[in-house]
């Protein structure tokens, strides 16, 4: 079953999407500011993300919805095949291991 998010008619619908990779890191979650309260009053109505700018480090950030620039095509496809191939070689690393374990139980 796919999850399901409704937003109110009268909000904007937002830019991004969760888990979407932009030049700021990967989008984990967004939230709103409706216009006419004291946090839109504040720092803006409109939407907010939440972006991991790199999967090794529990650092996040809180961007703006204008602050955020997405990949073009050529990056998005290079970071996916740079990401590709590092798990290629993880997986080709753990079948040696488990070759290795096979033969020793093999032997055994």
């Amino acid at each position: 079953m796919k999850a399901t998010i409704s937003i109110p008619q009268h909000w904007g619908y937002p830019r991004f999407a969760l888990e979407q990779r932009t030049e700021q890191g990967t989008i984990l979650g967004l939230y709103y500011y409706p216009s006419g309260t004291e946090l839109a009053e504040q720092f803006d109505d409109g939407w907010r993300y939440v972006l991991m700018p790199n999967k090794n480090s529990d650092e996040i950030s809180y961007l703006k919805e204008d602050q955020i620039q997405p990949l073009t095509p050529e990056e998005l496809f290079q970071q996916i095949t740079a990401e590709i191939e590092f798990y290629q070689q993880q997986i080709s690393i753990l079948n040696r291991q488990l070759t290795v374990l096979t033969k020793g139980a093999n032997n055994g």
